[in-house]
Parts: structure tokens; C-alpha cells; sequence
């Protein structure tokens, strides 16, 4: 079954969107969102302490810990993880997974030491991504600034090696946008993995999730603003994707 999950970026305890990771603005509590997207058939929840990698300091969790309070389906924790203890810290206080970006580069085998540790499902290896060519996408790190040199599809195929349970493909050049995910990039992450990959960056409309499933084959569809913002509705989404043939948790 395809999955719905709205993510949480957040800075210092707050939900925020930007665009492109640009021009951020507050959005609303983690707690109040969470709640409201659980009631409303979210299937997972995905947070991101999106300052955590690049101020060097751990994921802040009271206001994880908060919304948790509200929610009964599974969620992710990412942002500032860099060690086992970290990720331990998050899979304690109730997270199903977490998601590793930056300190996966720096140090590839905090993959295989957290999944060795947790269990590869527990691991989620999140990639940014921005299109330098026709068929060429590069990683990039520190909120889209800067450029690592790693090909993207390379790189998913070693995270997946070392123990990555699942891919989280961000579209830097779609993010916050809403003119659809990057299917060509996604079609190619899907055929290079044998893990579920989910589409990120871009949703805007109805069709824009539709075609990430059914073109892209995705196992699951992330989006923010669209759903901060109210333009879609996730039982809205549910409904539409089921009428076009797609099975959904309901």
C-alpha cells in the first residue's frame, strides 16, 4: 500500500516551509499539526530538526515527544543524528525510524552501524537533490548549499548495501514549489534499489501524487506545504488515489 506522509520540517520547536529551502516562514506547532494530521489519515508523520546537522548539536525532542502524545501511527525522527546513541536516543522515546543525511556522507558506515544496531528498517537514508544534467543528479548537504560531488543513484546504492531500509528522495529544485515531483530522477532511484523509496519535493496537486505512483512506482509520497497550507486535504488524497485504482490504507 502507498503511504501519505506529511513532514514536519522544524527550527527551535516550530513546523516551517520554505521554498527551495529558502525564504522560510512559521508555519505551527509540531503538536497541533501532528494531531490534526493523524485524525485526518496521515499514515506517518516525518520530523526533521532541519537546523540540528548544521548547528552540530543532537535533534531537539521535547516537542517531538509533545506531539507523540497525540498520534498512534509510526514516525520518523530526523535532523542531528550522527551516532548510534542518537539514533537509540529517538527509537527510545517512541520513533519507528530514523533518517540520516549529512552524517551519512561524512561517514557512510553510521549506516551499517545503526542498522547492524536498530535493524535496517529502522534506517532511512534521506538524500537533497539538485538536477546538474539531463540524467545527472548530485547530493547536496547543508540545507542545498553546498554541492558534495556524490551522484545520487551511486550513492543510494551504497547506502542500500551498507543497510539503509528505505530512501527519502528530496527534489531541491521541486521543494516547496508544487509543479510536481522530479519523476525521471525517481524512476531511477526505484530501479536501482530493491527498498521503498519515497518521493519528496514538489507536490502541488492531486495528479502530481498519482503520477509519482503509478510513473515512478514510489512506495510512499512526503509533502509539506501542500497539506500546511490546506490546498489538499490527505482524506481528499486518499479518496482521489483509491478512485484511480491505487491501493491505500484507509
Amino acid at each position: 500500500m502507498v503511504r501519505i506522509i506529511p513532514c514536519l520540517d522544524m527550527i527551535d520547536g516550530k513546523v516551517v516551509k520554505g521554498k527551495r529551502f529558502k525564504d522560510i516562514v512559521d508555519i505551527n506547532s509540531p503538536e497541533v499539526l501532528a494531531e490534526y494530521y493523524y485524525k485526518t489519515g496521515a499514515d506517518e508523520l516525518v520530523f526533521y530538526d532541519i537546523n540540528a546537522s548544521i548547528e552540530g548539536r543532537n535533534t531537539y525532542l521535547d516537542p517531538i515527544i509533545k506531539a507523540m502524545s497525540k498520534i498512534n501511527i509510526p514516525f520518523c525522527i530526523g535532523g542531528g543524528i550522527s551516532s548510534i546513541r542518537d539514533a537509540e536516543r529517538c527509537i527510545e522515546i517512541g520513533a519507528n525510524k530514523v533518517s540520516i543525511n549529512s552524517a551519512a556522507i561524512k561517514n557512510p558506515n553510521l549506516i551499517e552501524e545503526i542498522a547492524i544496531k536498530l535493524g535496517s528498517q529502522a534506517v532511512v537514508l534521506a538524500i537533497d537533490v539538485m538536477q546538474n544534467k539531463e540524467e545527472s543528479w548530485s547530493v547536496y548537504v547543508e540545507g542545498g548549499k553546498r554541492n558534495t560531488g556524490l551522484d545520487a543513484i551511486k550513492w543510494v546504492r551504497r547506502a542500500v548495501d551498507l543497510g539503509a531500509g528505505e530512501i527519502v528522495v528530496n527534489s531541491i529544485d521541486g521543494d516547496g514549489m508544487k509543479k510536481g515531483y522530479d519523476i525521471k530522477l525517481l524512476k531511477k532511484i526505484k530501479d536501482s534499489v530493491n527498498v521503498p523509496v519515497i518521493a519528496s519535493g514538489g507536490a502541488g496537486k492531486f495528479k502530481d501524487f498519482y503520477e509519482a505512483v503509478m510513473l515512478a512506482k514510489v512506495d510512499g509520497v512526503l509533502a509539506a506545504s501542500v497539506f500546511h497550507y490546506g490546498d489538499i486535504k490527505i482524506n481528499d488524497l486518499k479518496d482521489y488515489l483509491i478512485d484511480k485504482g491505487i491501493s491505500m490504507k484507509y
